[in-house]
């Protein structure tokens, strides 16, 4: 009976954590679900930023629920990653093709991106100055309406394009050209 008992208890637990491993990897469901912005350079040249879209949900976000002057993740869940297939120059930094982690750090009138060599760990896990690969100044500006689900977008331009970070009621920006 104690056998049965304990093989039945086993089969229990087992199927409960198989239940709750396909919640957690749901990523729709989550309240910061994955987004991704993707760039053509033409040529099959692109970029790639992989992220989690949090809401403002009420709250002010720059200056309070992420302080100014502090490194952020730029995102949510796990670490916003940022793919070129190509060598390119973000902000007047040269940014060899390969695969990277973003944080940023905002201030009111002025942000910094950091793009850091180091992948794959967790989104809040900064890895420190000693894995950047470049940090560079980005334009912080107002926009005119609350921006609800934080994103990452591009835009074009005749050099190549601008990603922008926009949320709450700010864009953070910086130039990106190809090689």
């Amino acid at each position: 009976m104690r056998k049965e008992f304990a093989v039945l208890a086993v089969g229990c637990l087992a199927l409960g954590l198989m239940a709750l491993g396909s919640a957690q990897t749901d990523k729709n469901k989550r309240p910061s679900p994955p987004a991704q912005a993707t760039f053509s350079l033409g040529a099959g040249q692109t970029i790639t930023v992989d992220y989690s879209s949090p809401r403002v949900k009420g709250r002010k976000i720059f200056g309070e629920h992420e302080p100014y002057g502090k490194v952020w993740r730029a995102g949510a869940n796990e670490a916003t990653t940022f793919v070129t297939t190509t060598d390119l120059m973000v902000g007047g930094s040269h940014v060899p093709a390969g695969s990277y982690t973003i944080f940023a750090i905002p201030n009111k009138d002025k942000w910094t991106l950091i793009i850091s060599k180091k992948t794959g760990e967790w989104g809040t896990d900064y890895p420190g100055p000693s894995e950047d690969l470049a940090r560079i100044d980005m334009k912080a500006s107002t926009l005119p309406s609350v921006v609800e689900n934080f994103t990452i977008a591009f835009d074009k331009t005749p050099a190549g394009c601008t990603m922008r970070l926009d949320w709450e009621t700010t864009r953070a920006s910086v130039e990106i050209a190809k090689m």
